[in-house]
């Protein structure tokens, strides 16, 4: 015969401030996995929506990242004779950039950060228009030393206001406008014409990177396959969401340290639980003695702690949700490793990820209280009786 649920309800009603401080424990160890996985998400996403399936991004052989990588103007000339290159308004889809950083300050906060900046031509704006649209001001005009920035970037830095002067290089350049890329990684970039930039930082003549788009997706992996046979050329191409794929790597430390930290407040938070129910059976040895009079057997004395258990942890798991849900699509920054530079994507909370928090919730519960709940089931009735 099983022991009603409602009897485990009214006990952690009873014990009211016992019940709220240990669900808020484990409700604190939900919350950090919640927080990680939310950082995570957000980058994912981000990454993921950067790039266009048919567009092969150009870096010098054995660079991983555009901020380091130098491409020169022949390799340039050569790329623009392949086959397999779309054609739009009478020119191909080449677009070839330069990146580097400029270093901005935070606003409302002390100190600064690196942030990317991109030159290109204007054809570099048109082949990312289908993820990148024009929310104010206008973009950049060729030969003018003029910046249009991201969204997220316009936000978060305090020299980028519509007007305001950035200094690059020898130079003062202008923000004309503000882009928005979505859930793109061009959220946190500045973009301004490319030989412009190049002259003024001292790079004049040199390239960090090629984009190219292919006529189709067998063109896109015959050009990549010509690119490497092509011994005048020191690049190598790969898909553009390929290279935001691998900078998933930037998160990587985060995710390591975030599991650590949520394990170790796991342990911290199960041994509360269990410590909770310890106290539980303690103080209720009599009732334990009289449900096992009334014939209630060992194992359902025991499901009955697990149950009481993991509806605490429950509890703990459904605060830190709530806790966690305010903060779906807050800015944050992360320094990215692979580009030496401030990313900033939108901390993210899906379904999933909340049933994760409820599951590890009530993980937490069952170890906890496993013990406990074994010392109630083994009491012997009539001994249980006698306690005070």
């Amino acid at each position: 015969m099983a022991i009603p649920l409602s009897y485990n309800l009214r006990n952690l009603i009873e014990r009211k401030t016992t019940t709220v401080m240990t669900a808020l424990g484990i409700g604190l160890s939900v919350a950090v996995m919640l927080g990680i996985l939310g950082m995570l998400a957000g980058l994912n996403s981000m990454f993921q929506a950067t790039g266009h399936p048919l567009h092969l991004l150009l870096l010098r052989k054995g660079s991983n990242a555009e901020v380091t990588s130098i491409i020169t103007p022949e390799n340039l000339q050569v790329v623009r004779g392949k086959e397999g290159i779309l054609a739009a308004q009478g020119e191909p889809m080449i677009s070839h950039e330069l990146v580097t950083v400029v270093n901005l300050a935070i606003k409302g906060r002390t100190g600064t950060t690196n942030v990317n900046v991109r030159g290109m031509p204007q054809v570099g704006v048109r082949m990312r228009s289908e993820s990148v649209k024009l929310s104010s001001g206008r973009w950049f005009a060729a030969g003018q030393r003029e910046l249009t920035v991201g969204r997220a970037a316009a936000q978060t830095y305090a020299q980028l206001g519509s007007g305001a002067q950035v200094q690059i290089g020898r130079a003062h350049y202008t923000v004309v406008g503000v882009f928005d890329g979505g859930q793109t990684a061009f959220n946190s970039e500045i973009w301004g014409d490319g030989n412009q930039l190049g002259a003024d930082a001292g790079r004049a003549g040199s390239l960090s990177s090629i984009l190219i788009r292919a006529a189709d997706a067998a063109a896109a992996a015959g050009l990549i396959r010509s690119i490497a046979a092509d011994q005048r050329l020191i690049v190598e191409a790969m898909p553009e969401i390929e290279y935001y794929l691998r900078q998933m790597q930037s998160g990587l430390l985060l995710q390591y340290l975030g599991i650590f930290v949520a394990i170790v407040m796991a342990v911290g938070s199960s041994f509360a639980a269990m410590n909770t129910m310890y106290a539980a059976v303690a103080r209720r040895g009599r009732e334990i003695g009289v449900l096992r009079v009334l014939g209630f057997s060992r194992p359902s004395i025991l499901a009955s702690f697990m149950i009481e258990s993991t509806l605490l942890s429950l509890v703990g798991g459904a605060l830190a949700c709530l806790a966690t849900l305010p903060f779906n699509g807050f800015t944050n920054r992360l320094a990215n490793q692979v580009t030496f530079s401030q990313v900033l994507f939108e901390f993210q909370v899906t379904p999933a990820m909340l049933a994760v928090g409820m599951g590890f919730a009530a993980l937490m519960g069952l170890l906890g209280g496993l013990l406990p709940a074994r010392l109630a089931a083994g009491k012997d009735p009539l001994t249980a009786l006698r306690e005070l």
